[in-house]
Formats: C-alpha cells, sequence, structure tokens
C-alpha cells in the first residue's frame, strides 16, 4: 500500500499535458540514484534536464524548491553543489518503483474482500476533513456516500492513518458484499471510471506514435519523460480487480506499450548517465 506520506506528493504527477519539472527530477533521481549512496552535481542535473526539455532555470527552481520540501537535499563542496536523496523522497520513489515494477495496472489477483471505512467529523473540522480524504483517494479508496469509503483490497488502516489528527474518528472493517448486491454498479458509482480509462487512452495516444513518442527522441530523456507519464498515469489508480472492469480495459494495452518502448531504451540511456554523472559518495553526518 501507498506510504501516507505520498499523498502530500500527488500533485507532482498532475493531469496537465506536460510533465512538471518536479515530477521529472523525481523520475531521475529514482532511475539512476535511488540505492546508491551517492549525489549528483547540480551541472549533470542540468545537462540531464535538458535532455527532457527544461530549462537550466527551471531546472534550478524546482532544485530549490525540492530542497526546501524536504525532497532532496543539497551540498556544497567548492564551487559545484550536488545534490541527492531524503528519506522522505526515497520513500516516494521506492513507492513507485512498486506500482511501476511489481503492482503493474492490472489487478488479476482479487480475493474478493474490501476495507470498509467509515468516519464522522466536526463541520468546523475543514483542513482534516481533507487530509483524511486525500490519504483515502491515494490509497485507492472509492466513495460510497457521505462519510463511508471503500477499497477492493486488505488495506492497512493503521499505516494509511498515521499521524492524521482525524484516525481517532474513523472505524475499519474488512467485508464481502452480500448475495444479490450489484457490485459493478457499485464500482461505478465509487469511482469515476471513464476518467480512470482516458488516463491510460491519453498515455497511448501520445506514445504509440504521438507527440511524446517523436518528440523525446535521446535515448536518456526519453527513459525519463516515458517514466514520469506512466507514474503519472498509475500513481492514482486504485487498481480495481479488472473483472469488474469495462472490457477491453486501456490499462493493459497502456502497460504492454510501456514496457515495450521502456525496454528499447533502457540501455542506451543508462550507459548515459553513467558517463554523464558527476557524482560523490552521501557525506558522512
Amino acid at each position: 500500500m501507498a506510504s501516507p506520506v505520498l499523498a502530500d506528493e500527488a500533485d507532482l504527477y498532475a493531469s496537465e499535458p506536460g510533465l512538471r519539472p518536479e515530477s521529472l527530477l523525481l523520475t531521475f533521481f529514482g532511475a539512476h540514484v535511488l540505492g546508491r549512496p551517492v549525489m549528483v552535481a547540480s551541472a549533470s542535473v542540468l545537462d540531464v534536464m535538458e535532455r527532457v526539455g527544461v530549462s537550466p532555470h527551471a531546472t534550478r527552481s524546482a532544485l530549490g524548491r525540492m530542497v526546501k520540501k524536504g525532497l532532496l537535499v543539497s551540498e556544497r563542496q567548492g564551487r559545484p553543489v550536488y545534490f541527492g536523496l531524503t528519506p522522505r523522497s526515497a520513500e516516494v520513489l521506492n513507492d513507485g518503483a512498486v506500482r511501476i515494477w511489481r503492482s503493474g495496472a492490472v489487478n488479476r489477483h482479487w480475493d474478493g474482500r474490501w476495507t470498509l471505512l467509515s468516519f464522522s467529523l466536526p463541520e468546523s473540522w475543514q483542513r482534516q476533513r481533507h487530509e483524511l480524504r486525500s490519504r483515502l483517494l491515494w490509497a485507492g479508496f472509492g466513495s460510497l456516500q457521505g462519510g463511508l469509503w471503500v477499497a477492493p483490497a486488505t488495506v492497512d488502516v493503521e499505516h494509511l492513518l498515521e499521524e492524521l489528527e482525524a484516525a481517532e474518528h474513523v472505524r475499519a472493517f474488512l467485508a464481502f458484499p452480500a448475495t444479490g448486491t450489484d457490485v459493478s454498479a457499485m464500482v461505478a458509482d465509487a469511482w469515476d471510471l471513464p476518467a480512470l480509462a482516458e488516463r491510460y487512452e491519453t498515455f497511448i495516444e501520445r506514445w504509440d506514435g504521438g507527440i511524446a513518442d517523436r518528440t523525446h527522441t535521446d535515448p536518456l530523456g526519453r527513459q525519463l519523460a516515458l517514466e514520469a507519464e506512466w507514474l503519472r498515469a498509475i500513481r492514482t489508480d486504485p487498481r480495481l480487480p479488472v473483472d469488474l472492469l469495462p472490457a477491453p480495459w486501456p490499462a493493459e494495452r497502456a502497460q504492454e506499450l510501456f514496457h515495450r518502448l521502456h525496454a528499447e531504451v533502457e540501455v542506451q540511456a543508462r550507459a548515459i548517465a553513467a558517463e554523464l554523472l558527476q557524482t560523490i559518495p552521501v557525506p558522512v553526518r
């Protein structure tokens, strides 16, 4: 299940046609820094981002914002400045890696159990209500009615509600629909299926000979744009069981396209990054 901190980073993968510099930077650090005890020189980061169409000015501004948010840490050694991951951003990126390479976009393994969650908050708790709803949406819940939410999985609710002021007002249950329940109608009411499908159709349109496929020709830039756009498509997908979805569901075709295009560019992209990146070991604090 997604970590609670990830709901705070949802705006990095907003649905506008272009990708925000922050999302591309996270994708870069996830693909080429995550799991390595190194920091990368700012000059290298600027070079990488230019390959994916982001100007040096926009990259510098994004790096500054991400340091302030606690997503990156900076270290000056002489004139060069180096950037590395923080525990928070490593958690974000590890979750993204699970979504991309392990969970996938198509849920064919479901035991039929649902997590049912209810809450009732004081009217004055607008901020707490927003925080709770953000967590629930990020974890794949859909709203049945009022304060009643449901997810087609066994959710670690305790982890989901960590550090939330509203946690003490939440009650959670594992459940199965009663005989006679129209589950397909319930799913259509709780989730915006056309909007979910549109995200995958947009990805296919952009990358199956479309504008993104034609624009991103540099292997490293192509790898980063491809991964970032795919992560944007899947990050807030509740991964509803495929047998509850309309057929044909576009996530399967989109996932096949992503894996094929990624495999075509992966070796070249890693070779370019290995030659390009100037790094230092993470300083011992």
